[in-house]
């Protein structure tokens, strides 16, 4: 088994290398460390500062700050002197691409560097080069001549650095040997590390960053695994989703990415990019490291001797078709009603379905549930492609065996005097809970086996309950069991970033490595008068299955947090745009604040809206510029006309 995890089974954090930013220690088991970065104007020393310290305030203990040239590197001085004359010590990084001057000016003032491997010597111009051998292997000597510059003097003042790789900004060089891969960010990031090691350099943090949680967790676990097999040692990872968003969306996308990887007992230090103040990521990243604070799991959870997948690319578990479920079909949805009291047509709008009484017809929305489970039979008719899950007493009641179907308890299930449905039954295995009886579960994997009507629904009470539940999926595939199989994931938390947070760690894990056909999200209060959130839930349920990108069901916007290089008031204009566009399902749009990462970081988009200068705006299509220096007034009206040129337009219900 290729090494990339302590432990696939528990929590246990990667032993990785200490690394000493100021007086703050990263790596070793030194607690995960939350960071943001600023989104002034860097020559606005005050603006900065102040920005800085609300920051601090919130929670940071980084504050990242864009050096794009020399003299905003050079004004980290001023900005370093006026936080520490208000009795601010929090160690600062300077923001590096295109600059090797600026990078190194900033080494001698800040505590840390940050340089993207990508742009950092190589140049991307999109173009196709092939490269023979002993011309890669020069190249990578131009790279030691300009990178070891900033390395030793890294080394002189006592640095820190932080390689970090953005999948949308490889060099063609990269390009050319590796393509658009995240083995590709991997050795774009393993070649600096190797000159910096060649001279006795190690107080370096990396990072694998992408706008696709999939890609981007494939990087780093790639990374581990290269740096363990070449060096015997790791070191401390710097966690994020790239241009991840606002609002829901980005907190789930964030939250999907960096909590796999934290669930793997990878990471250091995150940060949550939002298109929102930089201060209010610092509360989402508390939310995520707390659940690793005092982290405890079930130890009788059987460790994997064979592991059944690959976790360095995406391949779903193959399957067989139960009525919509499995095989090729995208993931399902289960809304769990079983909170309600009575359940009317009202309530089903929460979930994507809403009717029309003058005409007798309903009306189905992209993101519909596709089943609910609730305590009984409806008094209304059903939207025809919506069925309900019922437990058997309830379902053996119900005159309709084809909308009503039944869910199981293992025990009750192995019982043939029992009846079943001829179609589809759905059938509840806990995952490794104490006390659970795993020759029973062996038992139930024989019937499976044979019963093409059954999916089973996989839950566990544990601490480490992805994990638990990851290993059922692993003795599923050893044992060649391919009924379908849906999560049962619920929630005590009290507030909606909890939630978010919650859900999407737990689920987004297991559907990024391919094994889940479908969610379903429950929410347990410890008071009984708040109302059962499904509105959240389902919202919750389609943005996790968007982020990992198994079922698309809506606009995907790839929008980056904003920083001092940023040329256009980012967040209004996103939700101009949003509100423009929300209605165009799978049409991914990047809205990039410039036009120096713009179109590297926005990656696999369909179509971008970049900065090109003050009130001036580029769109792409892909990576090719199609229209340049737009005025911003009229930008968003020309997106539209991009969109409507290239048949990526409908018109809004």
């Amino acid at each position: 088994m290729q090494f990339y995890s302590e432990s696939l089974t528990s929590y246990k954090r990667l032993k990785t290398r200490e690394v000493k930013i100021g007086d703050l220690l990263i790596g070793n088991n030194h607690p995960i460390r939350v960071q943001t970065m600023t989104t002034t104007d860097t020559m606005d020393t005050m603006a900065t500062v102040e920005q800085s310290i609300r920051c601090i305030e919130a929670g940071a203990e980084l504050v990242r700050i864009t050096a794009p040239s020399k003299k905003e590197a050079e004004n980290l001085r001023a900005i370093k002197d006026e936080l520490l004359k208000r009795g601010y010590n929090t160690p600062l990084v300077a923001d590096i691409h295109f600059t090797p001057n600026a990078a190194e000016i900033a080494a001698k003032i800040v505590e840390k560097v940050r340089v993207n491997p990508g742009n950092y010597v190589d140049k991307k111009k999109f173009e196709q080069i092939e490269y023979t051998d002993a011309e890669y292997a020069e190249e990578i000597e131009r790279i030691r001549d300009r990178f070891t510059p900033l390395v030793k003097i890294c080394k002189e003042h006592g640095t820190a650095m932080r390689i970090g790789t953005n999948h949308g900004s490889l060099s063609d060089r990269i390009m050319s040997r590796y393509g658009d891969t995240a083995m590709g960010m991997v050795e774009s990031a393993m070649e600096f590390l190797r000159i910096a090691r060649d001279e006795d350099y190690h107080q370096i943090v990396l990072s694998m960053k992408s706008s696709n949680p999939q890609v981007m967790v494939q990087a780093y676990r790639l990374l581990v695994n290269h740096m363990m097999e070449e060096f015997g040692e790791a070191y401390p990872l710097h966690l994020g989703v790239t241009e991840a968003g606002d609002g829901e969306d980005g907190r789930i996308k964030s939250a999907v990415g960096i909590g796999t990887l934290l669930e793997d007992g990878i990471g250091d230090t995150i940060r949550v990019s939002l298109t929102e103040d930089p201060e209010l990521e610092i509360p989402v990243c508390r939310d995520i490291v707390k659940r690793y604070s005092s982290a405890v799991s079930n130890e009788a959870v059987p460790s994997i001797e064979k592991l059944s997948y690959s976790p360095f690319e995406y391949s779903r578990r193959e399957t067989f078709e139960v009525s919509n479920i499995g095989d090729r079909h995208v993931p399902v949805v289960v809304a769990d009603f079983s909170k309600f009291e009575k359940i009317t047509r009202e309530d089903l709008e929460a979930i994507g379905y809403s009717y029309n009484a003058a005409t007798d017809k309903w009306n189905i929305g992209d993101a519909a549930a596709d089943y609910i489970f609730c305590n009984g039979v409806l008094d209304f008719d059903l939207p025809g492609t919506l069925k309900v899950i019922l437990y058997h007493n309830e379902w053996m009641a119900s005159e309709d065996k084809q909308k009503y179907v039944p869910i199981f308890e293992a025990e009750q299930y192995m019982d043939d005097k029992i009846e079943k449905s001829v179609l589809l039954n759905f059938v509840m295995v806990d995952c490794y809970s104490e006390g659970y009886p795993q020759q029973d579960v062996n038992k139930l994997f024989v019937k499976l086996s044979s019963d093409k009507t059954a999916v089973i629904c996989l839950s566990s009470t544990n601490n480490n309950a992805m994990q638990s539940i990851r290993r059922m999926f692993v003795e599923l595939m050893n044992n060649k069991i391919q009924n379908p199989a849906i999560i049962i994931c619920d929630s005590t938390d009290v507030t909606t970033d909890e939630s978010l947070i919650h859900y999407s760690i737990e689920a987004g894990g297991l559907l990024l490595d391919g094994f889940c056909d479908g969610v379903c999200f429950g929410h347990h209060f410890g008071n009984n008068k708040i109302a059962p959130q499904t509105k959240l839930l389902n919202s919750v349920a389609f943005g996790i299955l968007q982020a990992t990108r198994t079922r698309i069901s809506k606009t995907e916007y790839i929008s980056c947090p904003s920083c001092g290089r940023t040329l256009f008031d980012l967040q209004e204009t996103t939700a101009k745009i949003r509100a423009v566009t929300n209605h165009l399902k799978g049409v991914k749009i990047a809205i990039m604040g410039c036009i120096v990462n713009g179109p590297g970081e926005m990656a696999d988009a369909d179509f971008g809206y970049v900065g090109s200068g003050v009130g001036k705006i580029t769109l792409y299509k892909g990576k090719e510029v199609v229209k340049r220096n737009i005025n911003s007034d009229i930008a968003v009206d020309e997106l539209i006309i991009l969109l409507k040129e290239n048949e990526a337009w409908v018109e809004s219900n």
